[in-house]
């Protein structure tokens, strides 16, 4: 379990206040700020932070100097002197001159919320894509923002908000860093291609591809345990799993299929992390399916899964088959069970833990890859449409009739997408009174 503590430049770890401001579009906006401020607080947990007191203003619009209002500023120091806070976390984003006033008035370490998630991912990226995806989404996001950052970066102590790239990188010129920046790019090219590679090697030997997608903390790293006897880091922690895995998963049928475990998503998710990871996150859209990890028990559900649907749109996912699970069932009592949405048509609701729960989640897997079962009479010189029919599914029943190879498959919905156009030619019915040409339903 990474158990990584942030800390000062005195080796004490980070005592912060929170503050948010609250404007009348944010009141109007899909999302909860209550909630997003809550959000906060469990990552500044899963950062190692701990986290003294909560300071909020409503207000028409953000100051363009501090953010909040000068008043506002002035009683966060007071909570600071008082508390004696080394940090001042914003649930927003900040400008470089924001960050900047602040510090001068505050005499703290400012982040932002942007900044939290950065660093979180930079203390658990842990493969050579992830730590590149990392680093080029910090320094993307570090870059227009130099001018004010200096307090924190001369602090050499670390803590939250500057790990990762390190102070001795982002004190130097926008030139230095444009360069790394490029460099980095290049390596995520030579990487991406290399991941295309491999995908392109699936889809022709026929493997299926299974991706988990979901908030972060649903659940995922968990099912993907319990249904593959995988050893993926389970924390009940923000974005315990970073780096995409991968596993064998066996259906019902004794079939075969890929389940690939991804980040978490989480509501206002920093666009250069998602530009950095779209490589990654792509394996999702390569899926032929996409199984959405739900937290029934957080009542913030239905914005958790709006945050999610909205990435899967990002990424030319949103069309993809799309199983609905809805996870810790075992976790809902009282009011909030009546609630719980039933399982029907592409939904499941489910404990990972429980036995029964997740064999019918693979029996559903299942069904949701196999298309309907159909007969093909191909030529029995034509080897190339044979392998295809068995690359296209389960081949059910095999006979020979002169010339003609009867093929009966159960179809993969999938593969027969992508290649039963060649074999739609030869898709015949056959009957106990004879053969009858069936060329379409």
């Amino acid at each position: 379990m990474d158990t990584t503590t942030y800390e000062t430049d005195h080796g004490v770890p980070d005592r912060a206040i929170l503050v948010s401001l609250v404007t009348q579009e944010a009141k109007r906006g899909p999302s909860d700020p209550e909630h997003s401020l809550e959000e906060l607080a469990n990552l500044a947990d899963t950062a190692g932070v701990e986290v003294l007191a909560t300071v909020i203003q409503n207000k028409e619009a953000p100051d363009p100097k501090w953010l909040v209002g000068k008043g506002k500023v002035e009683e966060i120091r007071a909570v600071k002197e008082e508390l004696g806070a080394t940090t001042i976390i914003f649930d927003q984003e900040l400008s470089g001159a924001q960050v900047r006033n602040l510090e001068q008035s505050l005499d703290a370490k400012i982040i932002d919320r942007t900044q939290l998630i950065l660093d979180i991912f930079a203390g658990r990226a842990k493969t050579r894509e992830g730590i590149i995806q990392v680093e080029l989404a910090q320094l993307s996001y570090l870059l227009p923002r130099l001018s004010g950052h200096g307090k924190n970066l001369s602090r050499l102590g670390g803590g939250i908000g500057t790990r990762g790239p390190g102070e001795s990188k982002l004190e130097t010129d926008r030139r230095h860093i444009r360069g790394r920046i490029t460099d980095l790019k290049a390596h995520l090219r030579e990487l991406t291609r290399t991941r295309e590679l491999h995908r392109e090697r699936r889809r022709k030997t026929g493997v299926t591809q299974v991706a988990l997608v979901g908030y972060t903390n649903a659940g995922k790293s968990t099912l993907m345990n319990e249904l593959t006897l995988a050893d993926v880091l389970v924390e009940n922690r923000l974005f315990a799993t970073l780096d995409p895995t991968s596993r064998v998963l066996v259906l019902p049928s004794g079939n075969e299929v890929v389940l690939t475990d991804t980040v978490g998503f989480i509501q206002n998710l920093p666009h250069d992390l998602v530009a950095a990871f779209r490589a990654t996150l792509e394996e999702v859209a390569e899926a032929d399916l996409i199984l959405h990890v739900v937290d029934s028990s957080s009542p913030m559900r239905r914005e958790q899964m709006r945050v999610v649907e909205e990435l899967l749109q990002q990424l030319g996912a949103s069309d993809k088959p799309l199983l609905l699970v809805y996870n810790k069932k075992d976790l809902v009592g009282g009011a909030l069970r009546s609630l719980l949405p039933s399982s029907g048509p592409r939904q499941l609701l489910i404990s990972a833990y429980d036995a029964a729960d997740r064999s019918r989640l693979l029996q559903a897997i299942q069904d949701e890859l196999s298309g309907e079962t159909r007969s093909f009479a191909l030529p029995a010189d034509r080897g190339d449409l044979i392998a295809l029919a068995y690359r296209c599914g389960e081949v059910l029943e095999r006979e020979a009739d002169g010339d003609v190879l009867w093929l009966t498959v159960e179809l993969n919905r999938a593969d027969y997408e992508v290649n039963g156009h060649q074999l739609e030619p030869y898709r015949q019915s056959r009957t106990s009174a004879g053969i009858t040409t069936q060329q379409g339903d």
